[in-house]
């Protein structure tokens, strides 16, 4: 009997039109584009401006063009799961903000947090219910309005981030391709190397926390750095070996677009060369839970049917995980 898997059947991105270049950043703070392109390899990042404009935005801009691209009834999606963390409100979930906005009537939806890696762990949650046989057309959304949460003043941070994402739709496949396997960590103690420290329920938003600058995003950049590397090319060689594939097996390697360091160091531990390595770091910067749908739309093209594909993302939490999907059309 054939095993049910789901597979990733159309996907589609969006960013702001707002560039925001390395030379701007210039202005803002003391660094330049040869410090922030040697170090990071971002180039520019979009942002998304605006009054009353949330992550939401980008999430409804993607489902739209997915569901056109995949000729997708809204009222057909049984699910959304929206991977963030800059939601447009504490609550209601920003799934359902976005479903309601799409018209799908028949989903129920919600958030999922897990920062950087909330999109591979939506992707395979969301596999999970097709698996089931329960549902049938599940859309995952990764998508952050990081411009929200960064201080335009901490060069360590505001170098980084950007603003975007893409949705992709899972269906069943009995043809053997789609999800084949996937593996998950997660470790509370990375807190505090990488957090925002209030906002939440442990200390609520005062006139005191706001002019503490506490509700930005904080990071120690080096001991990030050297856990995302270990832990992110780690288990991309983890899913290889547990799925018996070596390096020429792999037609691409889908890494989050932290640092361009941190995917060349995952790509040699995995065996894989650079013309394997989906990158646009350079263009979008970090966009947290969008860097992969991102990929995907930008690199759709070029994928054929069976193309075996590893993606891999670490994040704050800390959280890490990779997953092996062969993909399952020629997008061409």
């Amino acid at each position: 009997m054939t095993k049910l898997r789901a597979a990733i059947t159309g996907v589609h991105g969006y960013v702001p039109d707002y560039v925001l270049t390395n030379q701007e950043l210039e202005t803002l703070v003391d660094t330049n584009d040869e410090w922030i392109t040697s170090r990071t390899g971002i180039k520019e990042r979009r942002i998304l401006k605006g009054e009353d404009v949330g992550t939401s935005v980008i999430g409804v801009e993607s489902a739209k063009g997915l569901l056109e691209k995949t000729n997708t009834d809204p009222a057909e999606i049984d699910l959304i799961i929206f991977a963030t963390i800059t939601p447009d409100l504490v609550f209601p979930a920003t799934a359902n903000i976005v479903g309601a906005q799409i018209g799908a009537v028949n989903a129920f939806g919600y958030d999922l947090q897990a920062a950087c890696s909330g999109f591979i762990y939506g992707l395979t949650t969301g596999a999970k219910f097709i698996e089931s046989g329960v549902y049938k057309k599940v859309m995952v959304i990764g998508a952050d309005k990081m411009s929200s949460i960064i201080n335009y003043q901490d060069r360590t941070t505001c170098i980084i981030f950007g603003d975007g994402g893409g949705a992709v739709l899972l269906e069943p496949a009995e043809d053997g391709y789609g999800i084949i396997d996937s593996i998950h960590k997660s470790d509370g103690n990375g807190e505090p190397y990488l957090h925002m420290k209030a906002g939440g329920s442990r200390e609520p938003a005062t006139v005191e926390t706001v002019n503490a600058m506490k509700h930005y995003v904080f990071q120690e950049g080096k001991t990030v750095f050297k856990f995302a590397v270990e832990n992110m090319a780690d288990f991309a060689v983890k899913i290889m070996d547990r799925n018996n594939l070596h390096s020429d097996d792999v037609a691409w390697l889908v890494p989050h677009q932290a640092n361009k360091r941190i995917v060349d160091a995952t790509s040699n531990r995995m065996g894989i060369g650079q013309e394997k390595v989906l990158m646009n770091i350079e263009r979008y910067g970090n966009t947290t839970a969008g860097t992969i749908p991102l990929l995907l739309w930008d690199y759709e093209k070029q994928f054929k049917k069976g193309d075996n594909m590893i993606i891999a993302a670490f994040g704050g939490g800390f959280t890490w995980g990779a997953i092996y999907t062969k993909w399952a059309y020629d997008a061409s």
